[in-house]
């Protein structure tokens, strides 16, 4: 069976539902039964109720990496093992994955929804009780003749 490629409000529902469950549009894409990433975006180009509908998905995409976030740190089965004298021992190997999945997830939803979860920036100008004065200095170039 050949990939789809023409346009298909169908197939974009439920692009955007495995979107909206976590799925990455490379990983959807993988799926044969499935457009090309190519195609994906040539569709996103053209249908504005796609784009729409992609959007939302990108939300709930971040949304539902939160959640994973929790569930990785809230998983601990396979942080302590127990070694060939029955001691249990802390797997650090583990413990140390478990931070990089869950700090991939962190950086990738700060890019994708920077004012959900990206850091917050304040500028606080500080000095005084007066008002912050504007001034422009306009300077008048004249040209220099040969007189």
């Amino acid at each position: 069976m050949a990939r789809p490629s023409d346009y298909n409000p169908e197939i974009t529902a439920l692009i955007c539902a495995r979107m909206s469950e976590g799925e990455s549009v490379r990983s959807i894409c993988r799926d044969e039964a499935m457009p090309d990433k190519a195609t994906v975006f040539r569709w996103l180009a053209l249908h504005a109720e796609f784009r729409d509908q992609y959007a939302r998905a990108l939300d709930a995409r971040t949304d539902a990496m939160a959640e994973e976030i929790l569930e990785i740190a809230d998983d601990g089965t396979n942080d302590t093992v127990t070694d060939n004298d029955g001691h249990t021992i802390t797997n650090h190997d583990v413990i140390a994955r478990s931070r990089l999945r869950v700090d991939a997830r962190k950086w990738l939803m700060a890019r994708m929804s920077p004012k959900k979860y990206g850091d917050r920036v304040e500028n606080v100008l500080t000095g005084g009780e007066k008002p912050i004065e504007s001034k422009v200095t306009i300077i008048e170039l004249v040209a220099a003749t040969g007189a």
